[in-house]
């Protein structure tokens, strides 16, 4: 399943919204939607769900107008929309006979899923008598009750300890490799580079940059190595008086033992690596640096909403 969103434009009174966006997600596959607050995520992600109508665009599954009755969609809102006085199984039930499950299927959608979140035992409490992280898992549970083709997970992971966030990373992935078409937004980028191969970052209301997140970061010049080393002083000066003509600078950068070299070309890689190695230096590592997420994030968000 192909899900494609084609230049969506929506406006709030004067405040234009979204100016055109277009992105798209697919089965086995997911795709972040990044941006600051205020960018336009929320509202896309309403657009999809057809909480809002969009102005002008249009939204497509498999090339033809999304009918989203026939087609299964769980969405994990990033302001949890769980009755907080009600008791856990049987809201779920009720979740479940709401996105077009029997009863029955409902009940068993709803055991099988506080099974996998270990949440068995508390089917009969109130919501808000749980820690806020089980509280996410409830959530999590009620969003994939429908066994969904298309997954909307709005900052899934918010506030959650690294024992709860191993939990949702697993169930996440199941879904994805179980042929599930994801949307994630968080402003986490570690998950988003762990679960994505695609990101689209959204700026005032456009998408700034979108593609392959390896294919973004490449498209950074590489000019700049870091090599790990037991010597890092040693290795920066052996650099300095070697290799003078191909550097701008070699620094050391950190604690690590890192020694930060920028070259006067990325096209010289190969020359200070042969040097080293015929030089039998020692180094644990000879890397091209690359801009993190983050760092591709804030170039594309600063000056933005």
């Amino acid at each position: 399943m192909k899900i494609e969103i084609k230049e969506l434009k929506k406006s709030f009174g004067e405040k234009q919204v979204l100016k055109g966006i277009t992105f798209e997600s697919e089965s086995g596959k997911a795709v972040g939607l990044l941006g600051r607050n205020g960018a336009g995520k929320t509202t896309s992600i309403r657009i999809i769900m057809g909480v809002f109508f969009q102005d002008s665009g249009e939204i497509l599954v498999d090339g033809k107008k999304i009918e989203r009755d026939k087609i299964r969609i769980g969405y994990l809102p990033e302001e949890r929309g769980l009755y907080p006085k009600q008791k856990i199984g049987e809201q779920l039930v009720y979740f479940g006979k709401l996105r077009g499950l029997s009863k029955q299927q409902a009940r068993e959608a709803s055991a099988k899923w506080l099974d996998r979140m270990g949440m068995t035992e508390y089917k009969d409490k109130k919501l808000d008598t749980l820690s806020k992280g089980n509280q996410q898992k409830i959530q999590l549970a009620a969003t994939l009750l429908c066994d969904p083709e298309l997954v909307i997970l709005d900052e899934p992971f918010s506030g959650l300890d690294p024992v709860n966030a191993m939990l949702l990373k697993e169930v996440i992935t199941e879904s994805i490799e179980g042929g599930a078409a994801a949307i994630l937004s968080s402003h986490q980028m570690n998950y988003i580079e762990e679960f994505c191969t695609d990101i689209n970052i959204l700026n005032s209301g456009q998408i700034s940059v979108s593609g392959k997140i390896n294919d973004i970061k490449r498209s950074y010049p590489r000019d700049t190595i870091n090599i790990f080393s037991q010597k890092p002083e040693e290795m920066t000066d052996f650099i300095k008086s070697k290799f003078s003509d191909g550097i701008q600078s070699a620094d050391i950068d950190g604690k690590n033992g890192c020694v930060s070299v920028k070259l006067s070309s990325a096209k010289r890689k190969d020359e200070l690596l042969s040097l080293l190695l015929s030089n039998k230096y020692e180094f644990d590592g000879f890397i091209v640096k690359e801009p993190s997420l983050n760092d591709i994030f804030v170039q594309y968000t600063e000056g933005g909403v």
